[in-house]
């Protein structure tokens, strides 16, 4: 057998989710930790169009039995369901909730939070590298859209005016969330959506400090998930000890508003 296998980056945006997700139902999964920020998961295999055409750019793979699956709400809404676990509401219409408030982050939370992120931590470790290494590392990049991406951020020239609209979505992202956590999570029992909203805001406190300070129910949310096991395993599984500063190119700002 092939078994499970989680090629993943520093536990920080998409691959914190599935991280956690594994842990959170038990899967048994083969974790192979390999550096999104620089360029990896390129290197080694699986390459299939299917992770290629990812909407999440450099995000985790999980690969069962040969079969290379991408992007993370998917995978931890396959993994719950493989394994019986319960961070899916049962009923349809809080289930219908619960993909609501993800594609939420998807859609805006997740793109802000990769430019400020990237924009702060991984445009100075690309124009530190020298051009030819660099081009090495965009060669290997299948999509040409996600090579784009790398090339945007190691110029690092981003405009003013999408610098801030990004922080104007992690506050409003706060803002939504300070509305609707109701009881210790955002929909009352916990879900995917808890592991999805935490794995994209944790690394905002420090760039953008300012939209969670009148926010005390968000605060107290981000404590019980940082206190949470699988949070704690999933950061445990970090190579640099400071994950939420490990961004790589993330998803592609939305061009249709």
């Amino acid at each position: 057998m092939m078994g499970t296998s989680l090629f993943h980056g520093e536990p920080n945006g998409p691959s914190l989710t599935v991280l956690a997700a594994c842990y959170e139902v038990g899967a048994e999964a083969e974790m192979i930790a390999i550096d999104l920020a620089a360029g990896e998961r390129h290197a080694v295999p699986p390459r299939r169009r299917e992770v290629e055409m990812s909407i999440e750019g450099e995000g985790p793979v999980l690969v069962v039995e040969g079969e290379p699956m991408a992007d993370s709400v998917f995978l931890a809404q396959y993994l719950d369901e493989a394994h019986g676990g319960s961070l899916q509401p049962a009923e349809p219409y809080a289930r219908w909730e619960m993909e609501m408030w993800c594609r939420f982050v998807i859609e805006r939370v997740a793109p802000a939070a990769s430019l400020l992120g990237a924009r702060a931590h991984l445009t100075p470790k690309l124009q530190a590298m020298d051009d030819v290494a660099f081009e090495q590392l965009v060669a290997a990049i299948g999509s040409a859209d996600l090579a784009e991406r790398w090339r945007t951020i190691r110029e690092g020239a981003f405009p003013e005016a999408q610098i801030e609209d990004s922080r104007g979505k992690i506050r409003l992202a706060v803002e939504r969330l300070e509305n609707r956590i109701d009881g210790d999570w955002i929909l009352g029992d916990f879900t995917i959506a808890d592991l999805e909203t935490y794995a994209w805001l944790a690394g905002m406190v420090a760039l953008v400090p300012e939209a969670f300070e009148n926010a005390p129910r968000t605060r107290a949310w981000l404590d019980r998930m940082a206190g949470r096991e699988s949070i704690r395993r999933a950061v445990a599984q970090s190579r640099t000890g400071d994950p939420l500063s490990a961004w790589a190119p993330g998803p592609e700002i939305n061009r249709w508003g």
